[in-house]
């Protein structure tokens, strides 16, 4: 792998940066490894940090400003710094950090999602800093969210779309100021009583919250409304045999004919406890925009036949953009002005 790019804020013979992480999907709560590679420029100089920063390309929608997305920093570790770099002189600096629990899934089986996540590294230097490099980071999901996941495309239901909505989830114990939301259209034993399922995980150490919302269709006498309904089990899955498709199969015929009111929900004797409830999602669409679209291709895989040109096109207008834009000061900061709101729930 090449440097990527001279640091622009540093001028001409200032040193290169190029991060490499280790190969193979990091899992949401788990470890990301790798090593930055510096290059002294013409000049020695002071390294004051090393830090990396998890990025975000997220969605928004605002009354006012309308549909539009940007980038948020959603973690940010310093992982080295204070040495003298020698003009000239190579370096690498090794780290292993961990990923925040939400971090959102990019890929399933191999298959990619359409969400896009990057790295991006930033070295200080006496007088001067930039973000130089950035580069993709590839989230594999949980053994739970797979299983869950995996049920669903046996079940019949077809991947339509994910991405990843700025804002909360109201009554939940969610910690990023973003959600992924995966969109799901039913199989036809669902499709006369919902037009979609739109489905988020929220992890934490030890358990998984999965979150399902139905947009459920109108009748003759009635309107169409959404329902959601939250449910949660072990990082792992419960112990012995489990079938999750009966599992997952009870989840979707209770939130379909929305026989629990909005609350908690106990699975495996793990009572939820969560607090009040605010119907569907705050601050986002509450639909997906996501740009990998794609029915079952069969085999149970939900990810299966996804349109991989498409996301591999977005994947790669991310870090263009990102690149073209990070010279000098970065408005990308993950504050709320990314979207033109003002950052409360």
């Amino acid at each position: 792998m090449v440097f990527k790019r001279l640091l622009g804020s540093l001028g001409v013979g200032g040193p290169t940066v190029d991060t490499v992480l280790d190969p193979g999907a990091a899992r949401p709560g788990g470890p990301l490894s790798g090593r930055v590679h510096l290059v002294g420029g013409t000049a020695d100089h002071d390294v004051e940090h090393v830090a990396l920063e998890l990025v975000a390309r997220v969605e928004t929608e605002h009354e006012e400003h309308g549909d539009g997305e940007g980038v948020v920093v959603f973690d940010r570790h310093v992982v080295g710094g204070s040495f003298r770099l020698a003009a000239g002189a190579e370096t690498s600096v090794p780290f292993t950090v961990a990923l925040p629990w939400e971090t959102p899934v990019t890929e399933l089986y191999g298959q990619p999602l359409g969400i896009v996540l990057g790295v991006r590294t930033e070295l200080a230097v006496t007088g001067a800093r930039d973000k130089g490099d950035l580069d993709q980071l590839t989230v594999a999901p949980l053994p739970a969210q797979e299983a869950v996941l995996e049920a669903l495309g046996q079940l019949g239901f077809g991947f339509r779309s994910a991405d990843l909505e700025y804002g909360r989830i109201g009554g939940t114990g969610q910690q990023l100021p973003f959600y992924q939301e995966i969109e799901l259209t039913p199989p036809p034993a669902y499709a006369h009583q919902v037009n979609e399922i739109e489905l988020t995980f929220l992890a934490v150490p030890g358990a998984l919250e999965v979150v399902l919302e139905a947009d459920k269709r109108g009748g003759p006498f009635s309107a169409g409304h959404d329902a959601l309904s939250r449910f949660t089990v072990p990082h792992e899955g419960p112990s012995g045999p489990q079938d999750w498709n009966a599992l997952v199969d009870g989840w979707i015929r209770e939130l379909v004919e929305h026989r629990a009111s909005y609350g908690s929900h106990a699975v495996y004797g793990h009572e939820a406890g969560y607090g009040g409830h605010e119907p569907g999602h705050s601050g986002g669409s509450g639909s997906g925009i996501g740009v990998g679209t794609a029915v079952l291709a069969g085999a149970g895989v939900i990810a299966g036949g996804i349109v991989a040109a498409e996301v591999v096109d977005e994947v790669g207008d991310f870090f263009e953009n990102d690149s073209d834009d990070d010279s000098g000061d970065d408005p990308d900061d993950g504050s709320a002005e990314d979207f033109g709101g003002d950052g409360e729930d």
